[in-house]
């Protein structure tokens, strides 16, 4: 079984306050990818970035001093289009979510693959491969850089660089690992 996982496509990091041109250019590839994935017969699990009301009180708003995905509010929902009924959507505190890699793994099919789309590059998508490829050493891991973006340019094309180094396959328009 192939399984993929789509990183906080949430309003807040697309159009919201964390938004960059570079997460709004990504959102019909990502669209495409969910749908082909679909109708491939894969599996798909979404993260959701999921902050509560006193998140400046928190080590990683006192960092990063701008609330977004406050939970309920219209930063914190998932893109319009992105999601599909029923895939399991993980609500996560932090940057990598320990409780996605033991669902992956607790799967009953043998995976073929996980392969990572979404956002951040350089702050989720990283924390999460890494954390699935710890948990899970013998399956590929893979990300589609067409269907990432990072908080900048250059802090994507970093994570994309370490990640290559920590044995996590990634795709580039036209090129493969």
């Amino acid at each position: 079984m192939k399984v993929l996982v789509v990183i906080d496509m949430q309003n807040d990091f697309i159009d919201g306050a964390l938004g960059t041109p570079e997460a709004v250019a990504i959102v019909d590839r990502v669209k495409e990818k969910i749908n082909s994935h679909l109708a491939g017969g894969g599996m798909v699990y979404y993260t959701q970035d999921t902050h509560a009301g006193d998140y400046l009180r928190t080590q990683e708003g006192r960092k990063l001093p701008v609330p977004h995905c406050i939970e309920g509010t219209e930063g914190w929902r998932l893109f319009p289009g992105i999601y599909h009924s029923p895939c399991p959507v993980i609500r996560k505190g932090t940057f990598g979510s320990l409780e996605l890699a033991e669902e992956i793994a607790r799967l009953p099919h043998r995976l073929e693959s996980i392969e990572l789309v979404g956002l951040c590059t350089d702050i989720c998508v990283i924390s999460n491969a890494l954390i699935l490829k710890a948990r899970l050493p013998e399956v590929p891991v893979l990300v589609d850089a067409d269907c990432c973006a990072g908080v900048t340019p250059q802090s994507h094309k970093n994570a994309l660089d370490a990640m290559r180094m920590c044995q996590v396959e990634v795709k580039e328009e036209g090129k493969s690992e």
